[in-house]
C-alpha cells in the first residue's frame, strides 16, 4: 500500500476523487496508527508519520468513500496528567462526517478494568465500538444553481419547526409539529 505524506489540513479525512488525505490533531500522542477496517474484522494499520503544528497526517492513494477507519494513539499513559494513549482503543475520528456501528458495551470499550479502575485496560475495542467512514464530499446538483444573492440582501432566519408548526391551522394534526409539517412552498 502506497503512503503518501499528505496535508495537514483540513481535519479528518477528505477524499479527492483518487484516494483520502488523513489528519488528526494530538499533543499527547508519540506515534498515530491511522486503522482501516475491512469487512472481515480484519484491519490495514498505517503509521502517521508526518507532523505539522500538532497534526499528523498521511494520503493513502485509492481509499475511497465508505471505507471504515479508526485510530489507534500510542504514548503515554497517565490518567492522574489527563494523559490516556492506549493502543487497544480504536477511536473514531473527531473531525469524522460520517460514522457506521454501534457500541456493544462491555469492559472492552474502557480504558480501565472493572474489578481494577486504577490497572490500563488492554483489551482491544476495535470489535465493539462504531467506525469513522469516508464520505463522498460532491454532490450532483442537477439543474439547481446557488442562488447568488447579495449579502446585504441576505437574511438568515434560525426557525424551531415544532414551535412553527404545532398549531398551524393549515396542517393536519398528525403532521403538526414535526419536520413533516414543514411547508415546502415558498
Amino acid at each position: 500500500m502506497q503512503v503518501w505524506p499528505g496535508e495537514a489540513y483540513p481535519l479528518g479525512a477528505t477524499y479527492d476523487g483518487a484516494g483520502t488525505n488523513f489528519a488528526v490533531f494530538t499533543e499527547a500522542a508519540d506515534r498515530v496508527e491511522l486503522c482501516l477496517l475491512h469487512d472481515d474484522g480484519s484491519e490495514t494499520a498505517v503509521e502517521l508519520r508526518e507532523s505539522d503544528a500538532f497534526v499528523r497526517h498521511a494520503y493513502v492513494p485509492g481509499v475511497m468513500p465508505g471505507q471504515r477507519y479508526g485510530y489507534r494513539v500510542h504514548g503515554p499513559y497517565a490518567p492522574e496528567r489527563g494523559l490516556r494513549c492506549n493502543s487497544a482503543k480504536l477511536l473514531l475520528d473527531p473531525y469524522a462526517r460520517a460514522i457506521s456501528g454501534a457500541i456493544q458495551w462491555g469492559e472492552e470499550v474502557y480504558g480501565y478494568h472493572f474489578d481494577d479502575p486504577d490497572r490500563r485496560n488492554d483489551l482491544d475495542s476495535a470489535p465493539h465500538t462504531m467506525t469513522s467512514v469516508v464520505v463522498n464530499p460532491y454532490f450532483d446538483w442537477g439543474d439547481d444553481r446557488r442562488p447568488r444573492t447579495e449579502y446585504h440582501h441576505t437574511v438568515i432566519y434560525e426557525a424551531h419547526v415544532k414551535g412553527l408548526t404545532m398549531r398551524h391551522p393549515g396542517l393536519p394534526e398528525e403532521l403538526r409539529g414535526t419536520y413533516a409539517g414543514w411547508p415546502t412552498r415558498r
